[in-house]
């Protein structure tokens, strides 16, 4: 009996085993419609400039969706793009948030690893993000008038020397046909038009807006309008690109934040752009971040596609253009450079 007793009381502890070790696998097991339970838990640094562009990095950080993926998403601000790329080229930060320049092209020719991934601000018709300006008492009335005069732009290799070149062919000109004037800053470029030190400038919204209220320049081209051009972007760290499970958490929360700011800021009504629910949050957001007052960031809210989605067909546009102009190096296959795979990844697991 006694024996009998062992044998039993054995058997019990065996099935009481076997259930709580089947308890703690359906604790394992993802949850549905978010990370998995026990989502490898990380911290990852995000390059980035004070500029409303990055406006879904910081919804993402304020509003949770980072760290409903396990993921600490801390800024390490910067004072200029290229020194964003050279940071993310040599993992001192796992992603960088900024602009598409010839600088950047370099890098790579060169042999740096950098992979674009996502959407981070790019122009579009319908919506105030660059324009191309002259002194109010102009007589220049359009783009196809500037032969022979003086642009102002930031940099060479800019978004802004490329996005005025662009424009010039557009209209039957080449840069050629003008002189270009590098002013280094977006101050520079304000008063060197407000000084008629230049016929045009190329100059970005709220700066636009701030021209106009002082009444020293008139707008006579909305980028956008003319072209359609991926100006930023989100790219990875090789170490990121190569983890599939981070990368696609990131980008997940990431396209959460591009919807939220899309709905808030960016959806138009009757060819307008309407308030959303979230709007007066959303300014408030970007205002904290950076550092601007609210009523000047209302004026700068740049047209981003709200699933995050790259417009991956300019990056062969922008680099063939630079090669044209001997800005890069030498030539590029941009399919080692942008991956879109990883946001269509996102997009599945987040669903609509």
């Amino acid at each position: 009996m006694k024996k009998v007793s062992l044998l039993a009381l054995t058997a019990v502890l065996c099935v009481s085993t076997a259930l709580a070790g089947c308890g703690k696998k359906e604790q394992a097991a993802p949850q549905s419609g978010g990370a998995p339970a026990k989502a490898e838990a990380a911290t990852m640094d995000i390059g980035m400039l004070k500029l409303t562009s990055s406006a879904p990095l910081f919804i993402g950080i304020e509003k949770g969706f980072f760290k409903e993926e396990n993921i600490e998403a801390k800024p390490k601000w910067f004072d200029a793009a290229q020194p964003i790329a050279v940071a993310t080229a040599g993992g001192s930060v796992d992603i960088g948030a900024t602009g598409i320049t010839a600088s950047l092209y370099n890098m790579v020719a060169g042999g740096q690893k950098l992979v674009i991934v996502a959407d981070k601000g790019r122009e579009q018709k319908g919506y105030s993000s660059t324009a191309l300006m002259v002194p109010k008492d102009s007589p220049v009335k359009s783009i196809g008038e500037l032969k022979g005069k003086k642009i102002g732009i930031t940099q060479t290799g800019s978004t802004y020397h490329y996005m005025t070149g662009r424009l010039l062919e557009k209209h039957g000109l080449t840069l050629k046909d003008i002189e270009l004037v590098p002013l280094n800053s977006i101050k520079g470029l304000m008063e060197s038009l407000k000084s008629k030190q230049v016929d045009a400038v190329m100059l970005n919204e709220p700066n636009i807006t701030a021209v106009l209220k002082e009444g020293y320049g008139r707008v006579i081209s909305q980028v956008g309008d003319e072209i359609e051009y991926q100006t930023s972007g989100l790219f990875f760290s090789p170490k990121l690109a190569s983890n599939k499970d981070l990368a696609v958490r990131f980008l997940k929360a990431y396209a959460k934040s591009t919807r939220y700011y899309y709905d808030a800021v960016l959806v138009q009504k009757d060819g307008k752009v309407v308030p959303g629910a979230n709007y007066d949050e959303v300014v408030k957001i970007i205002a904290k971040y950076t550092d601007q007052p609210e009523e000047n960031v209302k004026q700068g809210l740049p047209y981003m596609d709200r699933d995050g989605k790259l417009l991956a067909s300019d990056i062969k546009t922008q680099v063939d253009w630079y090669a044209k102009e001997k800005l890069i190096d030498k030539a590029i296959d941009t399919k080692g450079i942008v991956n879109t795979e990883l946001l269509d990844e996102a997009l599945k697991q987040l669903g609509k």
